[in-house]
């Protein structure tokens, strides 16, 4: 059970992962030993997963993202295709979705023709693949990772 500091411990790593053990402290009103002790039970309990750098896609040559929602041929509760789609660069997310489709699949590449590229070597030569759909990105108004916090109770 997540208590209100622990809310507000996990709210201040969210916003910046490096922020210094006193500086958690001090603004929870803890001492250093404390939050560390109280990061490291987060840590252990899986709710803080991974510390991780954001780096900027354009900085990288990889300006486009497209959502592609893949349709399967495979055995119900299967997992083949996820595991091979994972197994892409290029794929940020893969979603097991309800509906028409099976997996709606987020990446990230250079240009269009990039994207067509991948669309047909890579996500291709996945036999179980019936079909794909892509929708290009033209502008992100917003994109984060940061899970919204409510106080408990």
């Amino acid at each position: 059970m997540l208590d209100a500091t622990d809310l507000k411990i996990l709210d201040l790593l969210q916003q910046d992962a490096r922020t210094a053990n006193a500086e958690i402290a001090r603004q929870v009103g803890l001492v250093p030993s404390a939050v560390l002790e109280r990061i490291r039970r987060l840590e252990k309990q899986g709710v803080i997963e991974a510390y991780t750098a954001r780096v900027a896609p354009k900085a990288l040559g990889l300006p486009l993202v497209a959502f592609i929602t893949v349709r399967v041929q495979e055995r119900l509760g299967s997992t083949d295709t996820a595991r091979q789609l994972a197994k892409l660069p290029e794929v940020l997310e893969i979603h097991h979705v309800a509906g028409e489709d099976c997996f709606l699949v987020k990446v990230r590449v250079a240009d269009t023709e990039d994207l067509g590229r991948m669309l047909r070597e890579r996500f291709g030569r996945i036999r179980t693949i019936k079909s794909t759909r892509s929708t290009i990105v033209l502008e992100t108004v917003k994109e984060t990772s940061i899970l919204p916090l409510k106080e408990p109770g």
